[in-house]
């Protein structure tokens, strides 16, 4: 896991094509819109003209995801997806011709009505793009694959309107047949990179289209809401979107009026902001281990108000100078805390959303994937909406001012991501878990990513060393499962909160409660028919001595109800560590003597549940354990 790199899947047919495509697509069509503002400065037309014109382009391109993407789910859902890409990207070509016959004439209608289909082309893209992965990458590539889309989408649209807003600028008379030429060769260049992305089976091939967009719009929805964790990251997606374009919508003023700056600070205020986007993404796969890790949410949350606060702080008026370039702002007081708090909020934002992208696609079935994201585009588009009419009009109605409008995001995201936290405790109880594994232990993973399933159910074995041997069993295996745990450690104050909440499984021995003992074989025999994994220690107690013992019966009266594959796992270096029974309960709650102690987990190669036993279990823990208590 250490010496994995993410920047390898740029390298691997498998993804760079994909991540070209999708790259270029967001280039194009922010290049394509920036250049239409362009065009109207060059035309000169009034003011007035131009706020009509601004402020109908975004509604233009907004508009078919409320009409279409629910066809489009469908659509993505029954053809094989590389044809599909290849199909949209065509599309592409046709609509960037389209619109540079508007550039070369001058026609400001025609490049409107071309918006609209760059807006449907887009639209049939999008449930293809976040779809695809779980087919193209591995689940414990999930989180870095969707961190290099988020990275690369976000440089995309930032330097895609660097590049249309200069267009004419720097070309003046020759602007239009810039804008013509740029627009259609990248179209053309994205449709040749589309025809090298291997292909990608359909999720759903016998599905048969419902084309009332109305119908089908409701039925998406209803399908995104099944599952209460996909439902709320998505929630959670949209409320990223609403996040950002309030923020983002405001930076053109508030780098004039707050910040005393021209047209330039506001694309240098905007690049901090995609800047920290990015690198949070990035970093995404680092801190969770190459897992789907929800835990991040919490902290991306949190994070994002922090430094959207401190940015009121930093500037909670107008400013008397005006005119400063990027050089003349940095020399001002305070200009570094700014900068910083705009990084912050980027960076926390990469947090915030490539986890969510990346639970959605590993708990959603590949047959209904597409539609999900259709459902997820139908809110986003939504979201957007409602994000700049409120910025409208609360500064309209309500005369805030641009700080106060960030101070009221700021609040707003802590209420937002504490009502998703409430009502899917998951997500606070992988964060809790995540920082309390991350804080006390250095972790090395091995055979983990090869040997547990990525679907199915699966039974997992392990030895018990310490109270936290399932904390940190569920930070490294790349899918949820279910633990199962003696009842006293379930009951530990604090965290029985976390082991009720991640569905542990709490067992006695039949002298001390035989009907808790009976009720947890019957929830281990249901997890395992629903296709989950489940984990237990066959041991029945933690060792008293950090030497494995002699593995009890309850896995053969598991494995004889439900045969399924079983995944021997060892757990190292835990019994100098922290919580084990090395030390008596005085001396644990002293200052340990192995703190951030390296620990390792070790997985073996899946046995068959049907002829294997308790002995033989036990064999392989120990091979895998090695001296290594």
């Amino acid at each position: 896991m250490s010496g994995h790199n993410q920047f390898a899947l740029l390298r691997q047919r498998r993804f760079l094509p994909f991540f070209i495509v999708q790259a270029l697509g967001a280039f194009n069509d922010n290049i394509y819109r920036q250049a239409i503002i362009g065009l109207l400065f060059y035309l000169g037309v009034s003011s007035e003209e131009r706020t009509l014109y601004t402020n109908l382009a975004p509604a233009l391109f907004i508009l078919p995801y409320f009409l279409f993407s629910a066809l489009a789910g469908q659509i993505a859902e029954k053809l094989e997806k590389q044809k599909l890409i290849v199909i949209t990207t065509t599309m592409e070509i046709v609509v960037m011709s389209l619109a540079a016959v508007g550039f070369l004439t001058q026609n400001m209608p025609v490049l409107l009505i071309a918006l609209f289909c760059t807006g449907l082309q887009s639209t049939l893209f999008g449930p293809v793009k976040y779809s695809v992965l779980p087919s193209i990458l591995k689940p414990e590539e999930l989180t870095g694959g969707n961190g290099l889309v988020e990275m690369g989408t976000s440089i995309s649209i930032l330097t895609g309107m660097i590049a249309g807003g200069m267009i004419f600028a720097l070309a003046g008379a020759y602007g239009p047949i810039v804008a013509a030429v740029a627009i259609i060769s990248l179209a053309l260049i994205g449709n040749f990179t589309a025809r090298m992305i291997p292909r990608v089976d359909a999720g759903a091939p016998e599905l048969k289209i419902n084309w009332n967009p109305i119908s089908e719009s409701l039925v998406v929805l209803r399908l995104a809401k099944k599952q209460k964790a996909v439902r709320n990251a998505i929630l959670g997606v949209s409320w990223f979107w609403f996040f950002g374009t309030v923020l983002t919508s405001q930076l053109p003023t508030y780098a004039v009026v707050n910040l005393g700056g021209d047209e330039v600070l506001y694309i240098f205020a905007l690049a901090l902001f995609s800047l920290g986007t990015g690198v949070g993404s990035l970093l995404c796969e680092k801190l969770s281990g190459r897992i789907v890790e929800i835990g991040l949410v919490p902290l991306g949350a949190f994070g994002m108000s922090a430094f959207l606060l401190d940015l009121y702080f930093a500037r909670t008026g107008a400013v008397t100078v005006a005119g400063l370039d990027v050089a003349g702002f940095v020399q001002q007081a305070g200009s570094w805390r700014i900068i910083i708090d705009l990084l912050g909020i980027g960076l926390f934002t990469g947090f915030f959303v490539v986890p969510l992208f990346a639970l959605i696609q590993s708990r959603t079935p590949k047959s209904e994937m597409s539609r999900v994201f259709a459902a997820l585009n139908i809110q986003n588009s939504g979201f957007i909406v409602l994000a700049a009419v409120l910025g409208l009009l609360t500064q309209s109605l309500l005369k805030w001012s641009i700080p106060q409008l960030f101070l009221a995001l700021a609040i707003a995201n802590i209420v937002v991501a504490v009502y998703i936290f409430s009502i899917v405790p998951e997500f606070l109880m992988r964060f809790l878990s995540w920082v309390m594994v991350r804080s006390l232990y250095r972790l090395r993973v091995k055979g983990v990513e090869a040997n547990v399933p990525d679907e199915g159910a699966a039974l997992i074995v392990c030895n018990h060393v310490s109270y936290m041997d399932a904390l940190i069993l569920s930070a490294v295996i790349p899918r949820p499962a279910r633990f199962v745990m003696y009842y006293k450690i379930f009951n530990i104050p604090v965290m029985r909160w976390i082991f009720k909440t991640a569905k542990t499984i709490p067992i006695a021995s039949p002298k001390e409660d035989a009907a808790l003992m009976q009720r947890a074989f019957d929830e281990v025999d249901a997890a395992l028919a629903a296709g989950e994994l489940v984990c237990i220690f066959p041991e029945g107690a933690l060792t008293k001595d950090g030497q494995i013992a002699a593995f009890k019966s309850g896995v053969e009266k598991i494995l004889a109800r439900r045969p399924v594959p079983v995944v021997p796992m060892a757990l190292k270096g835990m019994w100098s560590s922290m919580w084990s029974r090395r030390d008596t309960r005085l001396g644990r709650m002293r200052v340990p003597r192995r703190f951030r102690a390296h620990i390792e987990v070790v997985a073996g190669p899946p046995v068959d549940g049907a002829s294997t036993d308790a002995a033989q279990l036990e064999i392989l823990v120990r091979k895998l354990r090695g001296d290594e208590a």
